[in-house]
């Protein structure tokens, strides 16, 4: 028995608050022609006080819920994945169970930061193959908005980050017709963790939590930049020329590439590198910044609604973030 994971539903949220790069000038020393000259940047959404990543997962995940015509309590397992949990635990998966009305079945976070969908993706694959579940709502949900440093310290990242979230329904699919994820392809390299991450607060201070933290600034993301593009840019084209190998494709094969949406230059970087047409580059960080886990699965419905996927065409993922992390997936779709 051929048995394939396919997406039945997709379905993705963004709070209405919407931040322009002029509202970001009167907040720093920055520009609307600088972010967009650096980033392709120009708007993203923002939470209001209040509402946090299930909130916004519990909204996606919806849509998906509607998008595949399922009854949710058919749902039999949960993948959140996020790198801005509500609380520092428990994780959001058991929050967004609750919040759905679906108590009781397993919830599992994924903490890959930006390759944390494609991480998620692969690991309903293993369980849908394997029999061990038949339908799985997987969710990535961000709010960033909260933890940037709005200041010219920290305008580097300030400018990047939005908030959102979208879902995908999963489910095995066993007919012979070559749809379905083919395969999932990740890795990891933790040498460069302080190239992209969030220091403070650390369990390795006592306490946890204090007022040095607090008064110096520390507990916000921090990175550098030019390495972060310069690994981004090789590792996203390694990455979907091994999942292309993997199943006997290559790079004019693919329909529609939706690669993380970090940067626009990154984007444009790895079509370049691939030699493949920007027509079929998915982009769309100019309207929500870097969603960090959201931005796959949240471009690949804006694709469904739009009706730039088709059945029957090859979609190709690919990611890098924090981690170093990096990650692909290759589906028929």
């Amino acid at each position: 028995m051929n048995r394939r994971t396919i997406i039945t539903g997709t379905g993705h949220y963004v709070p209405p608050r919407i931040v322009t790069n002029f509202d970001l000038e009167k907040l720093m020393s920055t520009s609307d022609e600088w972010i967009q000259q650096r980033t392709g940047i120009k708007t993203r959404h923002h939470v209001e006080p209040g509402v946090g990543s299930s909130d916004l997962g519990v909204e996606a995940a919806a849509r998906a819920i509607a998008a595949a015509g399922i009854d949710k309590s058919s749902i039999d397992f949960l993948i959140a994945a996020t790198v801005s949990p509500d609380y520092t635990f428990p994780g959001i998966g058991v929050q967004i169970g609750a919040k759905l009305g679906i108590p009781g079945i397993g919830a599992l976070d994924v903490r890959n930061q930006c390759t944390g969908f494609i991480y998620g993706l692969s690991i309903a694959d293993q369980y849908i193959r394997t029999g061990m579940y038949k339908r799985i709502l997987l969710v990535a949900s961000e709010v960033q908005s909260t933890n940037l440093n709005y200041s010219d310290d920290g305008r580097d990242t300030a400018v990047l980050f939005g908030d959102g979230a979208a879902a995908v329904i999963c489910e095995p699919h066993e007919a012979e017709d070559g749809r379905g994820l083919l395969s999932t392809h990740l890795w990891a390299d933790g040498r460069f963790v302080e190239t992209l991450w969030q220091p403070y607060p650390t369990v390795k201070d006592k306490p946890y939590v204090n007022q040095a933290v607090i008064d110096n600034k520390l507990a916000f993301p921090r990175m550098d930049g030019k390495k972060v593009f310069v690994n981004a840019s090789e590792r996203m084209p390694e990455a979907v020329m091994t999942g292309l190998t993997a199943n006997g494709l290559t790079v004019a094969d693919i329909d529609l590439l939706i690669p993380h949406q970090a940067n626009d230059r990154i984007s444009q970087m790895v079509a370049k590198k691939l030699q493949i047409p920007l027509e079929k580059v998915v982009r769309n960080i100019d309207r929500y910044g870097n969603t960090t886990a959201a931005s796959i699965p949240l471009a690949l419905d804006e694709c469904v609604l739009e009706g730039r996927v088709k059945p029957g065409d090859l979609v190709v993922l690919a990611s890098f973030g924090s981690g170093f992390t990096w990650a692909s997936a290759v589906l028929r779709w």
